[in-house]
Formats: structure tokens, sequence, C-alpha cells
């Protein structure tokens, strides 16, 4: 309840990726990312000359996100200050050491950013009315902007995941199925991005080294922006053939905030276009509340 209430409050669209970020602003929220070893951020309350938030730039961008969340959950709730030091959340949970304002606001960040209206629209984009294989709950959290085990926890939630689903699923490593929709093998920190017909006109959110892949049999990009580069071959190995139709591309650091992908579907008539977005780890003051 008090998520569906910071949607509204906050004018947060909840069909689509949720801004965090643009969300802590709206709430009137001072704050920061900067580097911080064992700590994923703080919430400092109106009591400590608050409110406001600390982030570990360190963090990839999806665990940021969380923790923006997660900080942002410590304020609706009228929580006091709180320090963030444990980097794996899983460890302590149910065991009766989490203390109940840390798990309010851990379920607050997670229906926060997966509200059923986007976790729709998400299965709407991959083609599917419900997650049927482990793949599938990795693509509905790239469109999110979410970690692989917390969407299946979540789907698990919605009721869309039966717990047997939900315990086998957790044990299938993301680099499993990585490995599985690029056709090759992909670096650790990598997140593999699928391009379909259902997403025209979509925005993909990426990160630098990201790779975008089309997985239609016959599909090829018709054309790439300089900050995309082939990386692919038939044989799906990940590195570039100038003579194929490419069907995966590497993010590089030239894309510094959007740009345009058109892709050539077998027997459709016009091009398919999507908007990739970089969505990066925030640092400092002005990168994390742009003006």
């Amino acid at each position: 309840m008090a998520a569906v209430q910071a949607h509204r409050d906050l004018e947060v669209d909840r069909d689509d990726y949720v801004d965090v970020h643009g969300a802590l602003r709206e709430a009137g929220l001072d704050g920061m990312a900067r580097p911080m070893p064992r700590l994923f951020g703080m919430y400092f309350s109106p009591h400590d000359r608050g409110p406001g938030v600390l982030l570990n730039a360190q963090l990839d961008i999806i665990t940021q996100r969380h923790t923006a969340a997660h900080e942002l959950g410590h304020h609706r709730l009228g929580h006091g200050t709180a320090l963030d030091k444990e980097l794996d959340r899983t460890v302590g949970w149910g065991d009766g050491s989490w203390p109940d304002e840390e798990k309010t606001a851990e379920a607050f960040a997670a229906w926060f950013l997966m509200p059923p209206p986007a976790v729709g629209s998400a299965l709407r984009r991959i083609g599917v009315e419900r997650p049927r294989v482990p793949e599938h709950a990795y693509q509905i959290a790239r469109w999110l902007g979410t970690s692989y085990t917390g969407t299946v926890n979540h789907l698990h939630r919605l009721r869309l995941l039966t717990r047997a689903q939900k315990a086998a699923w957790l044990k299938t490593k993301p680099a499993v199925i990585k490995t599985t929709l690029a056709g090759g093998l992909v670096p650790s920190k990598a997140h593999v991005h699928v391009i379909d017909t259902t997403v025209h006109r979509a925005t993909v959110r990426v990160d630098v080294g990201d790779l975008v892949v089309l997985r239609t049999p016959g599909a090829h990009f018709d054309a790439l922006p300089d900050c995309l580069v082939p990386t692919d071959n038939p044989e799906g190995q990940l590195f570039w053939d100038e003579d194929a139709p490419a069907t995966v591309a590497e993010v590089t650091d030239a894309l510094t905030s959007t740009a345009t992908v058109t892709v050539r579907m077998p027997g459709a008539a016009d091009l398919l276009e999507v908007t990739i977005a970089r969505q990066s780890p925030r640092v400092g003051v002005l990168e994390l509340w742009p003006t």
C-alpha cells in the first residue's frame, strides 16, 4: 500500500520502468552517491538534518536502483536514520536478525520498482502471458531494471510463479541464462537485452558492455549507431564478423544518453525501431539528481 501511495504522490508511471532517482528528487530528498566500501547506502531522517540519502557509487546500476528504492522506503514509511551495511541482502533474511524497519523498507523497494502494471507490460514485451522458463524472469528483470533474484521472488509474490518454480529458478545462474540468450559466452558484468517484434518503439535501458540481441531467425540490425558494435558470427561466438549480418551488438562508452536502433525483421515491410538509453551507476550530486 505504501508503494502504491508513493507512486501516486510522486507521479510515477506504474506501467513501465520506474525512475527511482526521479522519485527521490520528487520526494524532496537531498542526496549524493560516493564510493563506500561495505555499505549499500544511508537514509537520514528529518531529525538528523534530513531527509536525505547517500548511495554507494561503486554498486552496479541494478543494485544501486534497489538501494535507492530501499532508502525511499525508509522515508515514506517514517523510519529513523538507517545505515544499510550488509552487502549481501540475502544474509540474515528470515533468521530473525533483520529489524522490522529493514524488512518493510526492503518490501517497499520490491513493490515500488516492480508494480503489477509494469510487470504486465514486461510480459507483453517478451510475448508471454505468464513466465514459463527462467529466461522469461531474466528478461522481465531487464525491462524493469531489477535483479534476477529479486524479480523471481516478486513474481512468486504476484502469484505468477509457484513455490516450486521459484525454488528451481533461484538455483539457475544468470550467467547460464545470459549465455543461452546471447548464443555465446557473455562477460560476467554484462546484461543481455533481447529485441523482438513486440518491442517496437520501446526504450531499452543498457550500460556499457551490455549486449543487444536479436533472437528471431532471419532478423538482423539494419542500422547501428556508433555506440553499438557488432560482436557475433553465425556460430554465435562473440566477435566481430564483417561478412555476416549482425544479430548481437555490444554497447560502448560512446553511448552517453540515448540512440536509435533499427532492425530488419523477416516478412515485415517496416523496420522495427527501438531506443537504447544508458543507465549507469550514479555518482556525486549533480549526476544523481540531474536538472
